[in-house]
């Protein structure tokens, strides 16, 4: 594979669920909260520089986790959408090392993520030559995703609720797709806590 040190990755840990009632970042599997699960596998890829984008409820997550060198960073505009916390983070990393070929999003609340699934995805992305490459879940494609330096200034244009999903209807953007099986989980409310429970073996 080549070299990896040029991909900054952005944890996106700002949003919450009004459903649940309760920072779903801190919610347990396996004994470790989610937002610590996407901290921890970030790190074992060891990748360039990476930083954690919070938002609502800062100060309590931010006592419950380690960030083992990552450096977090807060969105104050983080209600008006995924879009800010994107912009915020992409800025961040940018402002830290210039020198950064590619961007990966990964979000804190998908407890079946794995390590192996990141590495696939920059694997398929370094070995192509194409803007961006999605997760695919559920004929759905969202994030972990990675983009390349031609697509920075979409990510730029993104506002609001809009996701890195709409760059994809764009006319000429390509890119490719990287299956997550697991990756439809989400949860908002106790109920997706409970299954998610049931889930830990």
């Amino acid at each position: 594979m080549k070299p990896t040190n040029n991909i900054g990755v952005v944890i996106l840990a700002a949003g919450g669920s009004s459903r649940l009632g309760r920072p779903k970042q801190l919610v347990q599997f396996k004994g470790k909260t989610l937002l610590q699960h996407a901290i921890d596998l970030v790190v074992q890829l060891e990748v360039g520089p990476s930083v954690v984008v919070l938002g609502g409820s800062k100060e309590q997550i931010s006592s419950r986790i380690d960030p083992k060198g990552l450096q977090v960073v807060l969105n104050s505009d983080w209600q008006h959408g995924i879009a800010s916390s994107m912009q915020v983070g992409f800025e961040q990393i940018l402002a830290n090392e210039r020198k950064i070929d590619h961007i990966m999003f990964v979000l804190s609340d998908q407890p079946f993520l794995e390590v192996s699934q990141l590495k696939r995805m920059v694997k398929t992305h370094l070995s192509g030559n194409r803007m961006a490459t999605y997760s695919e879940y559920d004929g759905v494609l969202g994030v972990p995703a990675i983009f390349s330096q031609a697509a920075f200034p979409f990510l730029k244009t993104l506002k609001g609720d809009q996701g890195a999903k709409k760059l994809t209807r764009m006319k000429g953007f390509q890119f490719e797709t990287e299956p997550f099986e697991k990756g439809f989980f989400d949860i908002d409310t106790e109920e997706d806590v409970a299954k998610l429970k049931t889930m830990e073996l």
